[in-house]
């Protein structure tokens, strides 16, 4: 059984006799009746989308899925294709099924992932927990601010906008943790 708090971007679940995959975390709401964690699903079989509010307690079944250690190929467009390592099949995600992940890895990364199947067709997948990208557009530096504590807008080299802390610079190589898209250090 999962909980409310255990769905991250990329998690199926059951609902009902419905299977969804979460495809993008819209944020948390507390409140008087409890937390709600607002998350945008994808049903799995229709393809129909659509946000749901959860309350903290809830409790979800476990789908059955398949995992298979994959590499990105290459990206045609919206399209993702994924090559297995050891048979070298390709296998193709849309940039809607990746959701927030698609964000996070490019094809010159050699990064490993797991791709998740439903019933023989790919779902989803699974990123590391930590990804090194680099910073192509943020505001100036400031000298002497090595606190970290005040962050600006950066947008790296996948597109992506994040918030980085005031000394980093264009062309700065950060660790970002692909759970939540937070900061966590200078890539060494």
């Amino acid at each position: 059984m999962l909980v409310t708090s255990q769905l991250r971007t990329g998690t199926v679940f059951k609902q009902g006799n419905e299977a969804l995959v979460v495809q993008r975390m819209l944020g948390q709401k507390g409140g008087r009746a409890g937390m709600v964690t607002k998350i945008r699903v994808k049903n799995i079989v229709t393809g129909q989308t659509m946000d749901l509010g959860l309350d903290s307690g809830e409790k979800f079944e476990e789908v059955d899925l398949d995992h298979l250690e994959m590499k990105l190929s290459y990206i045609d467009g919206e399209t993702y294709v994924f090559m297995e390592q050891t048979t070298f099949e390709q296998y193709e995600l849309t940039k809607e099924d990746m959701g927030d992940n698609a964000g996070y890895i490019t094809p010159e990364d050699d990064v490993l992932v797991t791709v998740t199947f439903y019933e023989g067709k790919p779902v989803g997948m699974v990123l590391p927990i930590a990804v090194v990208r680099t910073i192509t557009y943020c505001e100036p530096g400031m000298k002497g601010d090595t606190s970290g504590k005040t962050f600006k807008p950066a947008t790296l080299d996948t597109g992506i906008e994040v918030s980085v802390p005031l000394f980093c610079d264009i062309g700065t190589r950060i660790n970002l943790d692909t759970r939540d898209g937070t900061f966590i250090e200078r890539a060494k």
